[in-house]
């Protein structure tokens, strides 16, 4: 299986690049990508990004923090395309499981991005209440896993076993830290990765040799040092 690419960008500028680019398959946002982009309104900064990119998903963020708010959110953000994929995250800041309003989208037919999983007992909770037509794309954050020591394998190897029942779930390779994140979600059998520009770059230029590598880390060290005008 084929593991797709997803740009996980809110600048214009790349992701009018990156929508170019046949190895990208869709977008993913969030409200710090939106801030660091700087936008300075939500609903006309995401409509420019589906203006930009109109066929691939793209995944758009409710920052609401309550029931209420984060329906009418939802709902208002699921009009904007018919590419997109409103982007939920799987508790609020309290810790609360946000399985009612999962269910309730869900159930309307709208496409969801279920967001800051960790582990396949949250995996579980979302596949409880989901139905197995409307699409859904649950986001496992490795990278923020791996920065505290655990070992988010385990846990996507879980997943991707719970979501086989489910042809319309496809699991979410998230936070990429190095371009071999690529690979490892591939051998996983990841449905998705979503990944910052830089790296995707990376991922194009595979297939150096070791030999390659080490000539050209030496190379940079000599440069460094005659730029440096460095003596012993």
């Amino acid at each position: 299986m084929s593991t797709k690419i997803f740009c996980d960008i809110a600048e214009l500028a790349q992701i009018k690049k990156f929508n170019k680019k046949k190895i990208v398959k869709g977008f993913t946002t969030n409200p710090s990508l939106m801030r660091k982009a700087g936008a300075k309104d939500y609903k006309s900064y995401s409509k420019k990004i589906l203006k930009i990119c109109k066929n691939k998903p793209v995944s758009l963020e409710v920052f609401a923090d309550n029931y209420k708010e984060m329906k009418k959110q939802a709902l208002s953000i699921n009009t904007w395309g018919k590419n997109v994929y409103v982007k939920i995250p799987i508790t609020n800041s309290k810790g609360v499981f946000m399985g009612k309003i999962i269910k309730e989208l869900n159930s309307m037919n709208i496409k969801l991005n279920i967001t800051a999983v960790y582990n396949s007992n949250q995996t579980k909770k979302i596949l409880s209440s989901i139905n197995k037509k409307s699409r859904v794309i649950i986001s496992i954050f490795a990278g923020r896993a791996g920065d505290t020591g655990k070992d988010p394998i385990p846990e996507f190897k879980k997943s991707i076993l719970f979501s086989k029942k489910y042809k319309n779930v496809e699991i979410l390779w998230a936070s990429v830290r190095e371009p071999y994140n690529f690979l490892q979600a591939k051998q996983l059998g990841c449905h998705i990765i979503t990944i910052p520009p830089s790296i995707i770059e990376k991922i194009e230029k595979f297939g150096k040799s070791f030999n390659q590598l080490t000539k050209e880390t030496v190379k940079a060290f000599l440069i460094d040092s005659k730029r440096s005008k460095f003596k012993i």
